[in-house]
């Protein structure tokens, strides 16, 4: 593999999945090449990549996010429903059991949440994302089957990366004024910090020990299909939980998920079991009626991390980390693409706000790639708190009451429309948290009473 020599106004991203190409979007006309530097090669049309172990699961775009990927690629939402994701209303069209009862379904046309398969996602964005580098002034080349095995450069600057080819094994270089680590959970960021002399940053991790299981499934009678995508959250007395959401060609993507050891099969019948044993039999019954037409996948790999490369020093000048090889959320909440859309159009609006690359960029766009997962982290470890392991759970009186507001708040939002519009505007990422202690959604959580949802899903939507 031959070197590049002159790494002055170029950038290298680790990492070809969304996250690395949504930072390719935010690169573009800021630097005048950039090299995509992918482990996988990329298979033909919409099919699953080794390299994404998520891929078989769950995959919801938050409104937010979506409005993110719309401002970095416009016109991509539209690409996505146009190839088959299903666009969710929230609470409209997917639903959600609270432990006190099934929420009422408000129709808002607020929040659309994308429930696409990650294949169709992934092929998408890329095909979008490569014909805007087409159209710009930077040069953009993708390095496929290609693996990083560190950095180059010193502890206070990273110039570059160390790459090998994975089908023949040949070594390079290639110089870079940036790169940007977008290589997923799988990150070794902090080998390579070590490599270069300098301490890894701080990690943050919650752990429910969750895991899940997904299978496709269709339906026997696609007329008699249910009108809206279902949610069956775990709570502490009901640590078992189910998804059931619409995805392309008519197909149904189940998710069970199980805490600490009470994991879901890995089975057809098993699956269909243990759904019988989750919060409420609604997606149960509804299995009844559908077939399986996929083998079902587990996934483990569920902690919370967060990795603190914002903080003062943090980061060598040159070196960047977006998407889940900063931070890496419990999949079940669905955040993930959509913080990554966000850091990455949080990364394009500091180079335009500061004209372009510059000393002390990185920093800034670190903090400000930070500030775009804060909402979601708030989120993701506040309701996992009361399963995190014994050494990384421990609550102090203000995180006591912030569990007891934040619960006393979701079965709220599940009865009101105006506790539920702010607790829905905050969840899918276009509001900050601060939203919910407002003081008119604040007494209404903690004064009016916490009366239960319904008894059975709704099946005519309520107005607002």
């Amino acid at each position: 593999m031959a070197d590049r020599t002159d790494g002055a106004r170029t950038a290298t991203v680790i990492g070809g999945g969304l996250a690395g190409m949504l930072a390719v979007t935010a690169l573009l006309g800021h630097v005048d090449a950039i090299t995509v530097v992918e482990r996988d090669r990329y298979p033909a049309g919409h099919a699953f990549r080794k390299g994404v172990p998520q891929a078989r699961h769950l995959h919801l775009f938050l409104s937010g996010g979506q409005r993110a990927l719309d401002t970095l690629l416009p016109g991509t939402v539209a690409a996505l429903t146009a190839a088959g994701a299903r666009n969710l209303y929230l609470p409209r069209d997917l639903i959600t059991r609270t432990p006190t009862g099934w929420q009422r379904r408000f129709d808002e046309r607020r929040h659309p949440s994308l429930s696409v398969s990650r294949p169709v996602l992934d092929a998408v964005v890329r095909e979008r994302a490569l014909r805007a580098a087409a159209a710009s002034p930077t040069r953009v080349e993708v390095l496929e089957a290609t693996e990083v095995i560190g950095l180059t450069g010193d502890a206070r600057r990273v110039t570059g990366i160390r790459v090998r080819s994975r089908d023949g094994g040949a070594e390079g270089e290639l110089p870079a004024a940036l790169v940007v680590d977008a290589s997923g959970r799988g990150s070794r960021a902090p080998q390579w910090y070590a490599a270069l002399g300098r301490t890894a940053p701080y990690e943050e991790t919650v752990d429910t020990g969750i895991a899940y299981a997904s299978c496709l499934y269709r339906q026997r009678d696609p007329a008699a299909a249910p009108d809206a995508g279902v949610n069956i959250p775990a709570w502490p007395e009901c640590p078992r939980g189910a998804a059931f959401l619409p995805v392309e060609d008519g197909k149904w993507l189940l998710t069970l998920s199980g805490v600490r050891g009470d994991h879901p099969p890995t089975d057809v019948a098993g699956l269909a079991g243990f759904s019988a044993t989750v919060g409420d039999p609604y997606v149960h019954e509804l299995l009844s009626r559908a077939e399986p037409v996929s083998a079902v996948h587990g996934f483990r790999d569920t902690c919370n991390r967060r990795r603190r490369f914002e903080r003062p020093g943090a980061v060598p000048e040159g070196f960047l980390v977006l998407g889940d090889a900063h931070c890496t959320f419990n999949p079940v909440y669905g955040q993930g693409m959509s913080v990554a859309a966000l850091g990455a159009l949080a990364v394009r609006t500091t180079l335009v706000d500061g004209g372009g690359l510059r000393p002390g960029f990185t920093a800034e766009a670190q903090r400000a790639a930070a500030r775009a997962v804060d909402p979601a982290w708030l989120a993701a470890v506040g309701a996992d708190r009361p399963y995190a392991s014994a050494d990384d759970a421990g609550a102090g009186l203000g995180e006591r009451l912030s569990t007891w507001y934040v619960d006393r708040l979701a079965a709220r939002a599940a009865i009101d429309p105006v506790v539920g519009a702010a607790f829905r505007d905050v969840v899918c990422l276009t509001a900050p948290p601060s939203r919910l202690i407002a003081p008119r959604i604040a007494l209404r959580t903690v004064l009016l009473p916490r009366r239960p949802g319904l008894a059975r899903p709704p099946a005519v939507v309520e107005p607002v």
